[in-house]
């Protein structure tokens, strides 16, 4: 009798283990989720910073609000650049390089001398193509280089490639020239409380550009 009432016990008992092991069998994917492919998120973190550099200065840009910015979790700064000085020089270079493909394609289609002329004008009158938050970063980028020499590499590559763009058109002694007077007066008509007119930038450039050769 009692053996009986033990096997009856111990059958009611067994659906209970199963439903246990069913449930946990179950649950056991949850815990072993993928990651989310996202293949591109170094660059959208790169181009996070950048914005964050643009907004809060190079001094105010921290790991916690480029992660915030790109939409990831902090650890994937530190998985992806050995330091946030690293993130840091990836951003100004990636800058560098897209403004220096607005920078040449703004002189595609010149051909005269009198054309140069122009179209250095016109870029320098329309910022080169950048906004003031674009402005703001390239500024960054000059007083950290001042500081970190390792940045200037960035700065370098950046000059050489507006030369290089310039030099199809006149001399590379010109060419620097010009390209200072660039971002020069860049520089003046952005923080300038009064503007300077086109026709004043124009004849500053055509009197260092020159005359066209004979």
């Amino acid at each position: 009798m009692r053996r009986s009432e033990h096997d009856r016990e111990a059958a009611t008992r067994e659906p209970d283990r199963k439903d246990r092991i069913v449930d946990a069998a179950t649950r056991e994917p949850d815990r072993k989720r993928p990651r989310r492919h996202d293949p591109d998120r170094k660059d959208r973190i790169v181009d996070a910073a950048i914005e964050v550099i643009a907004e809060h200065g190079v001094a105010g840009t921290t790991h916690r609000l480029i992660a915030a910015a790109a939409d990831v979790p902090l650890g994937s700064l530190t998985y992806h650049f050995s330091s946030l000085d690293d993130l840091r020089a990836q951003a100004f270079a990636k800058y560098a390089q897209r403004m220096s493909a607005v920078y040449a394609a703004h002189f595609d289609a010149v051909e005269t001398h009198e054309q140069f002329v122009e179209a250095v004008t016109d870029l320098i009158n329309g910022d080169a193509g950048a906004d003031n938050r674009e402005w703001a970063v390239a500024y960054e980028l000059y007083l950290a280089a001042l500081r970190e020499p390792s940045l200037r590499d960035v700065t370098e590559h950046w000059m050489r490639t507006s030369r290089s763009v310039l030099e199809r058109f006149v001399d590379p002694t010109t060419a620097r020239g010009v390209d200072a007077l660039i971002e020069g007066l860049v520089m003046h008509k952005t923080l300038s409380t009064s503007p300077v007119s086109r026709e004043q930038i124009r004849a500053i450039v055509a009197r260092t550009i020159g005359e066209p050769p004979q």
